[in-house]
C-alpha cells in the first residue's frame, strides 16, 4: 500500500471515533507499528487532530471533514468508462479495486453527482475472459526479469515451446498479451495469453539489453505507423 492511500486509510479508522492502539492500527494496514508511529506523526503535523500516546492509544478529538471532489459531467463520464472498462477486464483483484475505488469516490462527491449517477452513465465497455491462470507468474515474471517457459498454441493450432523474456501485459478490450522478447526467434512476439497453455519459471534472471526492451519494442512500432503529413 502506498504511503499516501495508508495515511487516508488512517483518517477513515480515526473518523469511526474508536481509540485505536498502534498494534491494532499495523495489523489492519500490515504495515509495523513503528510505521504507523511515523504516519500518525505525519498526520499531526499537517493539522489531523489526533490525540494520544504510543502504548496507550489514539483517537480524533474533532470531527475532519474531507474536501469534495469537484468534477464535471465529463470527467465523471471519463471516470465511469475508465473503471468499468477495469471492472471488465476479467482480472478479479483489478475488478475488486476497481469496485473499491468506485466506492471511495462516490463517498466524497458532491449530492449533484450521486452514487447512482456514477453507475449509471451510458457507457458500454465490453467484457474480458480476463489475463489467464498465469496473471501472477506473469507479473512477477516482468518485475522480477525471470525467464519464462511457454507452451503456446498459435491461432493455426501449432503448438511451440520457448523460452521468453516477458516484457508488459496488455489489455486490448477483449484479450489480454503478453509481449515478450523471443529466445527461439530471437525478436520480439506478442502472445494471446488465452493461448498459453502452460507457463512456468525457466531459472535464469535476465537484464535489460539495448534492443531487447519494452521501450525498444514500443519505438519498433511507433516506426511502422503511418505518417499523419
Amino acid at each position: 500500500m502506498r504511503r499516501t492511500d495508508r495515511l487516508f486509510e488512517l483518517i477513515q479508522c480515526f473518523r469511526a471515533g474508536s481509540v485505536w492502539r498502534g498494534e491494532d492500527l499495523a495489523e489492519r494496514l500490515g504495515v509495523s507499528v513503528r510505521t504507523i508511529y511515523r504516519d500518525i506523526a505525519t498526520l499531526i503535523a499537517s493539522g489531523v487532530p489526533i490525540e494520544g500516546a504510543a502504548g496507550i492509544g489514539y483517537v480524533l478529538r474533532s470531527p475532519i471533514f474531507l474536501p469534495p471532489l469537484s468534477l464535471s459531467a465529463g470527467e465523471m463520464a471519463a471516470l465511469q468508462f475508465a473503471l468499468t472498462l477495469t471492472a471488465r477486464a476479467g482480472d478479479q483483484e483489478i475488478a475488486e479495486n476497481a469496485e473499491r475505488l468506485r466506492d471511495k469516490i462516490s463517498a466524497v462527491v458532491p449530492e449533484a453527482l450521486t452514487r447512482d449517477h456514477l453507475r449509471n452513465l451510458a457507457i458500454y465497455a465490453p467484457q474480458s475472459t480476463g489475463a489467464g491462470p498465469f496473471r501472477e507468474l506473469f507479473v512477477e515474471a516482468i518485475a522480477k526479469k525471470r525467464v519464462l517457459n511457454l507452451r503456446y498454441l498459435s491461432l493455426a493450432g501449432q503448438e511451440s515451446q520457448r523460452d521468453v523474456r516477458p516484457l508488459q501485459l496488455e489489455y486490448w478490450g477483449v484479450v489480454w498479451t503478453l509481449t515478450a522478447w523471443c529466445e527461439l526467434r530471437e525478436d520480439f512476439r506478442m502472445f494471446r495469453t488465452d493461448r498459453i497453455q502452460d507457463a512456468r519459471f525457466a531459472g535464469p534472471l535476465f537484464e535489460d539489453q539495448p534492443g531487447r526492451r519494452y521501450t525498444d519494442y514500443i519505438a519498433r512500432f511507433e516506426r511502422r505507423l503511418p505518417s499523419s503529413h
